[in-house]
C-alpha cells in the first residue's frame, strides 16, 4: 500500500486502522501460542539477549556499592539510603549521573542528568515520547516499514496515526522530505520519526553517518524531532555503527532512546530517554519538554523500580560507568552466530531458488527475501511439520509490501540449533517450491 493510500485508509479514529494496528500487535500471542504448541521446533522468531552471559548474583550483589555511592553523593545515611531504594522515588529517576556517565563513555553522548528521564525500559520512554509530542488530531508519527512493532503498539494505544516512509534505508531523508509534503496536502503534521539507525530490528540494515546527517537536515527543517532508538549499538561486528543521530545532532532535533534490557537482561527493565540541551534551538522548550515528559511519567508508573535501578546503577559502578569490558564477550558471540547462520543460509540456498538474505554488520537480526509469501500459514506449517519457527515480516510493516519476506533472530541461539533450524527451514521452502505451480 502507498503512504497516500494508508493516510486515505487510515484517518484519525477510524475503526478499520484501528482494527488493523491491534491486528499487526496480536500476532506475537500467534507466535507465542504456536511456541508452546511445538516446545520443540527451533525458533528464529524470538529476539532475545543470549541468556549465558547473565550474572545476576554479581549484579545484584552491587546494590549495596550503589548505596555507598549515593550516601557520599547526597552527604546521607546508607541505612537512610537503602530504606529510600525500598520506597517511591524521583519521577525521573536516581541513577540519572550515571546514566549520563556511560552514554558519554559507551555512545559519545554528552548530556546533564537533568535531561535523562530514566524509564521503565525503552518502550515507557517511547510511548511517553509519542504521546507528549502529538498533542492534536492531525499530529501523525512517521515511521520506516517493516519497523518495530513496539512503535506500532505505542502509537495505536496513543489513538495516533502511523504514516509510512517508502524505500529503503539508504534514501530515507528523500522519503521523509516526500512524505511531509504528501502529508500536508492531507491536513497532517508529522511531529516525530522513530527509526533504529543501528543494526535495525527487523531488518539488521545500518544507516550510514552521511544518511543519519541528511535525515537531521531535513526533519530540523521541518521541526520533526527523531526517536532514535538504539538497543543494538554496542553489537557491532566487524566495525562499530556511524556515530549516534544523538551525537550527531547540533540543532535539538534528536531524543534519544536507551534500554539496558539487550546489555544486563531483559527482566531489568530499565531505560532511558534524553532529550537534547535545546528542542530546535529553543532551551525553554527543551526545559518544558523534560518537565511535561515528568509529568506523564508521573501518571502512567509513578517511577522506574527504584530496585531495579540499583541493580543497573551498581553494575554501572563495578563496571567504571561503561558497560563495554562486559558486552565484549557477548558481542563476539553474536558475530560467531551470525557467521554461522549466514554460512548456513549459503549451504542451504546455494541453488538459484530466489532465497536471498542481507547481511547485518551487527545486532540481533538478518533479513532473509522469500520466493513466495510467507504468513502465519507458513509459519504453521514450518513449526507442525518441519520444527522450525521464522518470524514473517509481515508482523512488522504497515501494508503489504513485506509479505514475501522473514526476520530471523540468532542472538539466542545454539550452534546446533543454527544448523539444524536452517536445515528444517531450508526443506519447508523447497519442498513448497517442487509443490508450486509452474509460473506462480
Amino acid at each position: 500500500m502507498t503512504t497516500t493510500a494508508l493516510l486515505e485508509s487510515s484517518s484519525s479514529g477510524s475503526r478499520a486502522a484501528r482494527e488493523g494496528s491491534y491486528a499487526r500487535l496480536s500476532v506475537m500471542n500467534f507466535l507465542n501460542e504456536v511456541a508452546e504448541r511445538y516446545p520443540s521446533a527451533i525458533s528464529f522468531a524470538s529476539g532475545r539477549p543470549a541468556d549465558g552471559f547473565f550474572e545476576l548474583d554479581a549484579w545484584l550483589g552491587g546494590i549495596p556499592r550503589l548505596i555507598e555511592h549515593l550516601a557520599v553523593r547526597d552527604g546521607r545515611d546508607a541505612d537512610a539510603v537503602a530504606r529510600q531504594i525500598a520506597q517511591y522515588g524521583r519521577t525521573n529517576g536516581f541513577i540519572n549521573d550515571l546514566v549520563a556517565a556511560q552514554l558519554a563513555s559507551d555512545e559519545g553522548i554528552h548530556a546533564d542528568a537533568g535531561r535523562i528521564i530514566v524509564t521503565a525500559g525503552c518502550q515507557e520512554a517511547l510511548s511517553l515520547c509519542i504521546s507528549a509530542l502529538c498533542t492534536e488530531r492531525q499530529d501523525v508519527v512517521l515511521s520506516r516499514n517493516p519497523t518495530y512493532i513496539g512503535v506500532t503498539g505505542a502509537a495505536t494505544l496513543a489513538g495516533i496515526d502511523q504514516v509510512v516512509v517508502p524505500g529503503g534505508i539508504s534514501e530515507c531523508a528523500a522519503a521523509v522530505a516526500q512524505t511531509v509534503e504528501m502529508l500536508k496536502r492531507h491536513g497532517k503534521r508529522p511531529r516525530a520519526l522513530y527509526l533504529t539507525p543501528s543494526f535495525d530490528n527487523p531488518t539488521g540494515a545500518t544507516m550510514s553517518a552521511e544518511e543519519r546527517i541528511a535525515v537531521l537536515d531535513v526533519c530540523y527543517e521541518h521541526r520533526i524531532v527523531v526517536l532514535e532508538d538504539n538497543p543494538y549499538g554496542m553489537f557491532g561486528f566487524e566495525k562499530a555503527a556511524p556515530p549516534n543521530m544523538a551525537e550527531l545532532d547540533r540543532r535539538g532535533v534528536v531524543i534519544y532512546l536507551g534500554t539496558y534490557s539487550k546489555s544486563l537482561c531483559p527482566s531489568v527493565r530499565v531505560g532511558c530517554l534524553v532529550v537534547p540541551q535545546t528542542l530546535f534551538g529553543d532551551e525553554d522548550a527543551s526545559r518544558e519538554l523534560v518537565e511535561g515528559l515528568g509529568m506523564r511519567k508521573s501518571f502512567a508508573t509513578v517511577n522506574t523500580s527504584q530496585l531495579n535501578q540499583a541493580l543497573v546503577g551498581g553494575v554501572l559502578l563495578a563496571e567504571g560507568r561503561s558497560l563495554k569490558r562486559m558486552v565484549e564477550p557477548v558481542r563476539k558471540h553474536y558475530w560467531r552466530n551470525r557467521d554461522l547462520l549466514l554460512k548456513c543460509l549459503g549451504e542451504a540456498f546455494s541453488d538459484d531458488c530466489g532465497v536471498r538474505w542481507n547481511r547485518p554488520d551487527g545486532g540481533f537480526f538478518l533479513s532473509v527475501q522469500m520466493p513466495f509469501a510467507f504468513g502465519q500459514a507458513e509459519v504453521e506449517r514450518c513449526a507442525s511439520e518441519f520444527g522450525v519457527i521464522p518470524m514473517p515480516m509481515s508482523y512488522f510493516a504497515l501494508d503489504s509490501t513485506q509479505n514475501a519476506s522473514v526476520r530471523m533472530a540468532f542472538s539466542n541461539v545454539s550452534d546446533e540449533q543454527i544448523i539444524h533450524g536452517v536445515d528444517r527451514f531450508s526443506r519447508f521452502v523447497h519442498g513448497r517450491l517442487a509443490r508450486r505451480p509452474v509460473g506462480a
